[in-house]
């Protein structure tokens, strides 16, 4: 596991019990939960060559209360924005971006 990722799925499961990274579809998610995956990276460049890289993971936390404590604790990561929420089969989900 990437060292970065490693950090980041550490610090996400102070916040919850179940973190997924990228689920299979035949798994069956416990909630409340959060589920996560790489979404894009942030390339700085001098003299044409990459010298930073941050990586962007999209964080959705999964959770039957509609005022879950959870998406605040996310949002109050360094890097952290708030990117959407919706409600699909009665599970709140809120979507962040966060940066590592």
């Amino acid at each position: 596991m990437d060292s970065v990722r490693a950090k980041l799925q550490t610090l996400l499961e102070t916040f919850v019990e179940h973190v997924y990274f990228q689920p299979p579809i035949n798994i069956r998610l416990q909630y409340p939960c959060i589920v996560y995956k790489r979404d894009n990276a942030d390339t700085k460049f001098a003299d044409d060559k990459p010298y930073d890289i941050r990586t962007r993971y999209m964080v959705t936390i999964i959770d039957l209360d509609p005022d879950s404590e959870i998406p605040g604790k996310v949002a109050r990561l360094p890097m952290s924005s708030f990117n959407r929420f919706y409600i699909t089969d009665d599970l709140n989900h809120d979507v962040y971006s966060v940066f590592i």
